[in-house]
């Protein structure tokens, strides 16, 4: 499995920003390998934006991001914000361990 972890630095509107990317994350959902996305959102600053994806490996996630339609959807996003987006593989995880319900 790998992440890919995506910071967004938002120039535009903001609302806008998130409708676009709502069509993105539409739209990669549905493709071979995807497993999972979650989006952050800056508390400090608000129009900084940290999105994570997990992939079953970097072929698939190279594959849908190569697609024509991937390519319509993020052109929407060109002028609303900086993206800095690249994978990252678990090298070490540390998680509480469940508690039991009485």
């Amino acid at each position: 499995m790998i992440t890919v972890i995506n910071r967004l630095t938002v120039h535009g509107d903001v609302p806008t920003f998130e409708q676009a990317l709502k069509g993105i994350t539409a739209h990669m959902s549905g493709q071979p390998g995807f497993i999972g996305h979650r989006l952050y959102r800056s508390l400090r600053n608000p129009q900084v934006f940290i999105e994570t994806a997990q992939w079953t490996d970097a072929a698939s996630h190279r594959a849908a991001m190569q697609a024509e339609a991937f390519q319509e959807k993020v052109k929407d996003l060109g002028g609303l914000a900086t993206p800095e987006p690249d994978l990252f593989e678990i090298l070490e995880e540390d998680a509480p361990a469940p508690t039991e319900r009485a």
